[in-house]
């Protein structure tokens, strides 16, 4: 691939760009869907080509090519710098490199996901037969309806190298899979996922890691909960109550009102259309009270079998941790070479691109609630009333981060410091700073879990992200309960 690098970033220089990069990009999918017994989906995806950008003038252009040739490379930078030059027009920047960049990125290096064993080279009946014996134990349970298992499997290979010096390549694998039973009675429709809701669970790792959630060891329980649900007591309605969220469910909670929220293009207004705005605007860096002192978030890409776990962004910024929340107070944005230096900082490594035909933008890598000190049985124990919240059923949150509402698949009552009846329907409502300085209490890092968000959407035209962030229960004083029926 030399020979093509050369030849896309001289061209680029040719035509006056006073930056530009290349990502080649080429990525692999399996999917395989088994719904009530039957194979519903199996799917083999292929997708490989060339994404350039340049910067001339202080504008950007971008354009991209699924041959990879010589030939479509420089035709690729050309149209990327004409692009650029067209833009320059529009805004009149005027802005140089260094203005925009900040110092030299000049990584180099390789990097590939640690694995156990590749999926790919995991024979297809060994797959079904996971599935299968899933889809067996769910449908032991009379009440269940509807059943669905999965399973997918990610293999990207990434090089990318810019006019400042850096080349580096990188083999990234994802695996992952999940369970749902539906069950329906009684005037209901409840359903019960494992290990997350929304499909599956899904990491950084190979074969093993689906191995290791048992799917089949689980699904019984799963599809025996769904039909419980069908008679169990409503969530109460309009009350302020304390709250124990388990750790997948607050991993949502964090994706929606803290990681989008950090995004430094969205906070710059940058950003304020299909993904919107946020809260947390740059005059409230380093002052802003966003939870108690209980609350500590981080940006790590380096985490192990995190979504965002890397080598380098699509810049060629090497991974690293970075403060978000400390102590409650809100520390740091995730950002880019060109909005970190709007802010006279250094780019903490968050661009990202879906594929080699999008733009990079700034996306989440794992941004995670660092643990606490609580063992799970000490805090229910702790709680005199209120309810214990598992796994994500449905979502709302406003364009800035700030009101939210959230619904689980499943409540569980807690009266004396004991878990008591089983509740469905549940919800809970607040208002974004007001909830997180609520949190009292984090539970250790025994309890504490990475959990894979592979469907975030940001940017026009659209890009899917796949991200992660850790949790531990965690205690949330006077929440507001059962405002969605």
């Amino acid at each position: 691939m030399d020979p093509l690098i050369a030849t896309a970033l001289d061209t680029a220089r040719k035509r006056g760009a006073q930056y530009a990069d290349i990502r080649l990009v080429s990525n692999r999918e399996q999917r395989i869907v088994v719904r009530n017994g039957v194979v519903e989906t199996m799917t083999a995806d292929e997708s490989v080509g060339l994404g350039i950008r340049a910067l001339y003038d202080g504008a950007w252009g971008f354009a991209s090519s699924r041959e990879l040739t010589n030939a479509a490379a420089d035709a690729a930078a050309g149209q990327a710098v004409q692009i650029a030059r067209a833009s320059a027009r529009v805004n009149g920047a005027g802005l140089t490199v260094s203005d925009l960049l900040g110092a030299p990125v000049v990584s180099k290096g390789n990097y590939a996901t640690p694995i156990d064993i590749d999926p790919f080279n995991v024979p297809i009946e060994d797959k079904l037969s996971l599935l299968f014996a899933a889809d067996e134990e769910m449908g032991k349970v009379p009440q269940v309806s509807a059943r669905m298992g999965n399973v997918v499997f990610i293999r990207e290979e990434r090089t990318f190298a810019n006019t400042e010096g850096a080349l580096v390549t990188q083999t990234i694998h994802e695996a992952g899979g999940g369970i749902q039973a539906t069950a329906v009675g009684n005037g209901e429709t409840q359903r019960r996922s494992y290990p997350q809701s929304h499909g599956r669970q899904q990491g950084c790792a190979g074969w093993e890691y689906v191995v290791a959630m048992d799917l089949p060891g689980h699904a019984r329980r799963i599809a025996g909960e769904a039909a419980e649900l069908l008679t169990a007591d409503p969530c109460p309605v309009g009350i302020d109550t304390d709250l124990i969220i388990d750790s997948s469910q607050l991993a949502l909670q964090i994706h929606e009102s803290c990681g989008h929220a950090v995004e430094l293009d969205r906070a710059l207004g940058d950003e304020a259309a299909f993904a919107g705005t946020s809260f947390l605007t740059p005059d409230l860096l380093d002052s802003f009270e966003y939870g108690s002192d209980q609350v500590n978030i981080t940006a790590d890409s380096t985490s192990a079998t995190g979504l965002g776990t890397f080598g380098w962004d699509d810049e060629g910024l090497p991974a690293q941790a970075s403060d978000i929340i400390r102590r409650g107070r809100f520390v740091g944005y995730l950002m880019s070479r060109e909005s970190a230096s709007r802010l006279d900082q250094v780019s903490n490594g968050c661009m990202r691109a879906s594929s080699w035909n999008r733009i990079p933008l700034i996306r989440m890598t794992n941004v995670s609630l660092e643990s606490g000190g609580w063992t799970l049985d000490d805090l229910i124990a702790d709680t005199d009333d209120g309810i214990f919240l598992e796994t994500n059923r449905s979502w709302s949150i406003d364009d800035r981060r700030y009101n939210f509402q959230f619904g689980t698949e499943v409540g569980r009552e807690i009266k004396n410091g004991k878990l008591g009846r089983l509740l469905r329907n549940c919800t809970y409502t607040g208002i974004t700073p007001d909830f997180w300085r609520s949190c009292d209490a984090v539970c250790g890092p025994q309890h504490w879990q990475l959990w894979g968000t592979p469907r975030c959407g940001k940017g026009q035209p659209g890009q899917i992200a796949h991200t992660s962030h850790g949790a531990s229960p965690s205690r949330f004083r006077k929440v507001r309960v059962g405002v969605l029926r």
